[in-house]
């Protein structure tokens, strides 16, 4: 005698975990970073443009623009974002220069926008630095490669001590009325590894490549320490932005991540920091 049918489970069966989207496009994204990175050229510069491109999208979205207005001001910042990349990539290093189109677009951005005019015009030159100082840093044949590979280390090697050792230790809450997760054993955590291996990043590139930077010794680590610092405070920046406009992710196009700009907010402060550095010396 045959066993009778069962009735379908009706709990839906879940899919993969949060973490596990998370690790497995982290393992993507930071696999396309570091090969373009090595190439250089052309497909570095497309990869960082397109990535400033979305995240305006993001930011646009995020301070309140909707429908016409947004697409818009979209366009006119991603083609100001675009040209400034072209311009990054051609001309002699550095390229301040670079900056003029998106300072126009900022202002395109803020006279279109019905409301929080500022929030968007300075959405545009939030995102022309995921693209512009990307590629002045990578443009150079001295260092460039070093640089960007001690980059992509202080920002991830800090985001993933952060993450597991904020969870393992707990303790004391960072700022909990911007990011109620973040801990002081989390950031203390996410610096010293940022640091360590960021340092561990150069030191490798003049050992094994005969590469490095101008300078090295305690100056290396001042600025190593206080990049993986930024790191952080450009996550809590974003978090400040998305809990000032009620929203919990800028996006949700990256699984596991959310937005662009959620992937990209301690890239961009760190960027921020060598772009002061990198203008001062030119100057200097």
């Amino acid at each position: 005698m045959s066993e009778p049918a069962r009735a379908p489970d009706p709990t839906p069966r879940r899919g993969p975990s949060e973490l596990l989207l998370r690790v497995i496009s982290g393992i993507a994204l930071a696999a396309l970073a570091l090969v373009t990175a090595w190439e250089g050229g052309w497909s570095f510069g497309l990869l960082w443009t397109l990535a400033a491109v979305l995240g305006l999208r993001e930011w646009l979205t995020l301070v309140g623009l909707s429908g016409g207005r947004r697409t818009l001001a979209w366009a006119v910042g991603g083609l100001a974002i675009a040209f400034a990349g072209v311009v990054a990539e051609t001309s002699p290093l550095p390229s301040p220069q670079a900056w003029l189109a998106p300072a126009v677009a900022g202002l395109i951005a803020m006279a279109v926008a019905p409301t929080n005019r500022v929030w968007a015009g300075v959405g545009v030159l939030y995102a022309a630095v995921l693209a512009i100082v990307p590629i002045d840093l990578r443009g150079d044949p001295a260092f460039g490669l070093v640089a960007i590979l001690w980059v992509f280390a202080v920002v991830w090697v800090t985001d993933v001590a952060a993450f597991f050792v904020g969870r393992t230790l707990g303790g004391p809450k960072l700022w909990p009325r911007v990011s109620p997760k973040k801990t002081w054993s989390g950031f203390i955590g996410g610096v010293t590894g940022g640091t360590l291996a960021g340092l561990a990043v150069v030191h490798f590139a003049r050992t094994r490549w005969g590469l490095g930077w101008e300078f090295g010794g305690l100056a290396l680590v001042a600025l190593t320490l206080f990049a993986a610092v930024l790191s952080q405070g450009g996550d809590l920046l974003e978090s400040s932005m998305k809990r000032r406009f009620g929203a919990k992710d800028s996006s949700h196009l990256i699984p596991g991540h959310g937005g662009v700009l959620d992937r990209l907010d301690s890239f961009w402060a760190v960027n921020v920091l060598l772009a002061i550095f990198m203008y001062a010396m030119a100057r200097g």
